[in-house]
């Protein structure tokens, strides 16, 4: 069995703000869970989210629907 517990100090987790990529159009994937997340929460996607900021969001809405634990 995999060990599923994450190193504080590794480099496998970056902060989105951290992404080279971060800045870039969410992808079509963010955008679609973004959109699923949202209806379960009875909450409004803002449009032309970058992916570093749909990261953030997914996980918020991950949290406050339960959902991704």
């Amino acid at each position: 069995m995999a060990n599923t517990d994450q190193d504080p100090a590794s480099n496998t987790i970056k902060d989105p703000a951290d992404w080279t990529t971060g800045d870039e159009p969410a992808t079509g994937a963010q955008q679609s869970y973004l959109h699923t997340l949202a209806s379960e929460a009875h909450e409004d996607v803002p449009e032309e989210l970058t992916k570093a900021e749909a990261s953030q969001r997914i996980d918020e809405l991950q949290e406050k629907t339960g959902r991704g634990q």
